[in-house]
């Protein structure tokens, strides 16, 4: 079968693979449908992603139909389509055994750890696969992403009182900023890329999109009448933006890392200390994180299609996912399709 390879930095192909092995009981046998391209996969391409090694076929954004199942108490059957939890966790570890699957100490991420979707069928245990009824393909291969959001939302611990800012306004931002918004909150968004800014600012009505380019505490403190945001979510991923972002946090407040950079990162302790900073990190998702994304979904209280922007049929994918890695394009989220 076909599978789309990314050999070593900056060379894919698309290459004839081994098909998966049939589903042993607890697993099912998937076509997989749509696979979304996420910073993880473009961060591979360039050779910037922690835990990663090469040859690695990617894709851990996954929309699947459900081809066979053998256990027929499983709640699945052909046919079904469902997200996928790309988080392959023991279950016997200690953060397993508190239900903080995410960061499992053994944990393998499907398409970083190990392969992932971009292929046409796999092999899955069947307590990853996320069924609904309703959504699409293209609305299930967005519900990894969006479950990102929501945990990282869910560790900030929001309250009423609580003024937000979010450091990014790519696709996890995005994210972000969609759950602070089902929290009852308005976020602030900050970025160096005007095209996003604009976007959050005409599509998303966001009143407060900052260019990250000039120093940003003045305006903060003026948005925020004298003080700065008691939540900062950092969603870029690049060292210089999370170590600066310690700087945009009022004394009590948080700041919740939910991007990933391959390195050290450094404060300087007296102003953390003397903030009071609590420092959180935002690491994957759960499966009632998946879940809850689904039926918010499902309910119409979430419009992710808009963010859509590309799309490929998989054998272009060689020729399409550098241009979108490299800002050719005016990118938000990309499909590969199957």
């Amino acid at each position: 079968m076909k599978a789309v390879v990314l050999v070593k930095p900056g060379e894919l192909r698309v290459a004839d693979v081994d098909s998966p092995p049939p589903p042993a009981p607890d697993e099912a046998l998937v076509r997989v449908r749509r696979v979304g391209v996420c910073g993880t996969d473009l961060h591979a391409f360039h050779g910037r992603q922690p835990f990663f090694s090469y040859p690695r076929i990617l894709g851990h954004e996954l929309a699947v139909e459900v081809l066979e199942v053998r256990a027929e108490d499983s709640g699945l059957k052909p046919g079904d389509r469902c997200a996928v939890e790309p988080y392959l966790s023991c279950g016997l570890c200690g953060a397993c055994r508190r239900g903080k699957t995410n960061c499992c100490s053994g944990l393998k991420v499907l398409g970083v750890h190990t392969d992932g979707g971009m292929r046409e069928m796999l092999t899955l245990p069947r307590s990853k696969l996320h069924q609904s009824g309703s959504l699409s393909f293209d609305q299930l291969a967005i519900v990894e992403m969006l479950s990102v959001g929501l945990h990282a939302v869910g560790r900030a611990a929001l309250t009423p009182e609580d003024t937000v800012l979010v450091v990014g306004a790519g696709p996890i931002g995005l994210a972000v900023i969609e759950f602070v918004r089902l929290a009852g909150l308005r976020a602030s968004v900050m970025d160096i890329d005007e095209r996003r800014l604009a976007w959050c600012r005409d599509a998303l009505k966001i009143p407060h999109c900052l260019n990250a380019a000039k120093d940003p505490v003045p305006e903060l403190l003026e948005w925020g009448s004298g003080d700065l945001p008691t939540v900062v979510f950092d969603c870029t991923g690049n060292r210089d933006a999370m170590m600066k972002s310690f700087h945009y946090v009022a004394h009590g407040g948080k700041v919740i890392l939910v991007g990933l950079f391959q390195g050290d990162l450094t404060f300087n302790d007296p102003y953390f200390h003397s903030h009071e900073v609590t420092l959180y990190a935002s690491r994957n998702a759960t499966s009632a994180d998946l879940r809850r994304t689904i039926r918010l979904m499902e309910s119409g209280l979430i419009d992710a299609g808009r963010w859509i922007t590309h799309r490929v049929a998989y054998p272009e994918t060689p020729e399409r996912l550098p241009r979108w890695a490299n800002g050719d394009e005016a990118y938000r989220k990309g499909l590969v399709e199957w």
